[in-house]
């Protein structure tokens, strides 16, 4: 069965729509009290609300809190703080469930709410369904919850401050908190190890978040590396579960040269459990191509983080993620973190005494080209001949040397088309055919 509600990476969408207010955030709240009794729980079960630094958040939270405590369970908010820091006080708090009010990436317009089980890790398909099957239809109850709070930074930068061995005197930072989730945290930890750090994004009003700034938005943060003569930049997103860099000469890098740089060394050094990086059929194939030259091998999943964690699991691999800039490494903590691959990507760099923009040259990256296009209605794929027929033909002429991807964002209403191939020239002409496909089968916004 289909979620109605729930995308690959929570339920998201416009704040005030049908399914993202105050209402629909009281019974997402008391539907997961009813899902975690239904399992086992034990009633006053702890429940750990984290958010980012949207205004709407304030507002969803409680609601989200007064359907939990009406279910049964213990709310307790951690105020602003990151994803990957919300999983972590889940684990080292032993809670029975952790939630994220944040949109991610998205514009301060849009507002979401996202889980993590107990040991912080994010739900699966079926448990998101079974939460959806216990909505109730309407709000029940107006009574407001005392919300507790609990510290969840601490714990956080005290687990962030042991990734790096060695201090980063001289190093000059670039960092752009996308003025979210990570203004408190990621600067912190990067001054603790006595780095430089010049700030963009850091000035969170409720309704900055991702506003020309941010990993979605790295433009300003390479302007600064080139004018400061930075070593690199760093920027995340608005619930700092992802990260861009650019290098020394405000070149940016994206999740797969993240991924193949901190692949390679922990091949190198013999640290790549099972020999296995996970990526989604995001990523570029030259990917696939660096690391199985230097001996590992490479598995793919769908888009999603979560989907990414679980093949991890499965496999056994502790290194993994997306080209969107959501880092796995599972050995610290078991979702993604935008700080966490930073410090080590920034590791590789004291390893090997070599910058960025020589470490980013394992990549040669496949010519790719790739849009996502607004639409109305996320009509099934099947039931598109024009584009169906256009993504065959083009990817029987592509054939071993590239590849197409059609597929609907799980958080927005977008159609995402992307071509690989041999050359840019044979890519964009793909690319052209897929767009007027789908522009006769969809109705573009």
């Amino acid at each position: 069965m289909k979620r109605l509600y729930f995308g690959t990476d929570g339920v998201r969408g416009l704040y005030g729509s049908a399914t993202m207010n105050e209402d629909f955030a009281w019974r997402l709240g008391a539907a997961a009290a009813g899902w975690l009794h239904a399992k086992g729980a034990a009633p006053g079960s702890l429940v750990l609300i984290g958010r980012d630094t949207r205004t709407s958040g304030t507002t969803l939270t409680q609601a989200l809190a007064d359907g939990l405590a009406h279910g049964g369970c213990q709310p307790a908010s951690l105020e602003i703080l990151p994803t990957p820091a919300v999983s972590r006080a889940v684990r080292t708090r032993s809670a029975a469930l952790g939630v994220v009010v944040t949109a991610s990436h998205n514009p301060a317009t849009d507002n979401g709410i996202k889980f993590f089980g107990p040991g912080g890790v994010k739900l699966t398909d079926a448990e998101e369904l079974a939460i959806e099957a216990l909505l109730p239809a309407r709000r029940t109850d107006g009574t407001v919850c005392a919300l507790k709070f609990v510290d969840g930074i601490s714990d956080y930068l005290y687990a962030m401050a042991d990734i790096l061995r060695h201090k980063l005197d001289g190093w000059k930072i670039v960092l752009d908190s996308a003025n979210g989730a990570t203004v408190h945290t990621s600067g912190a930890v990067l001054r603790d190890h006595r780095a430089q750090v010049l700030t963009i994004g850091a000035e969170p009003d409720g309704l900055n978040i991702n506003d020309g700034v941010g990993s979605e938005h790295p433009q300003k943060m390479c302007a600064a590396v080139r004018q400061h003569g930075a070593r690199l930049g760093i920027a995340h997103d608005g619930d700092g579960d992802r990260c861009v860099l650019c290098d020394e000469h405000g070149v940016v890098l994206d999740g797969d040269e993240i991924l193949t740089i901190l692949a390679l060394q922990a091949l190198k050094s013999g640290q790549l459990a099972k020999q296995t990086l996970v990526v989604t059929v995001q990523s570029n194939l030259g990917v696939e191509a660096a690391v199985t030259a230097a001996g590992g091998r490479v598995c793919r999943t769908p888009v999603g983080d979560r989907y990414v964690i679980e093949r991890m699991r499965a496999e056994g691999a502790t290194l993994g993620g997306e080209s969107s800039g959501h880092i796995i490494c599972a050995d610290v903590s078991p979702t993604g973190d935008g700080l966490v691959a930073a410090l080590r990507v920034i590791a590789v760099m004291l390893a090997t005494g070599k910058p960025l923009s020589e470490l980013r040259r394992a990549l040669v990256k496949f010519p790719q080209l790739s849009v996502a296009l607004k639409v109305r209605e996320k009509k099934p794929l099947e039931s598109l001949p024009t584009l169906a027929a256009a993504s065959k033909a083009i990817q029987q002429e592509l054939g071993a040397k590239g590849r197409v991807l059609v597929r609907y964002s799980g958080t927005e209403a977008k159609l995402r088309l992307l071509v690989e191939g041999p050359t840019a020239a044979i890519v964009k002409a793909a690319l052209d055919k897929l767009v007027g496909a789908a522009r006769a089968d969809l109705n573009i916004i």
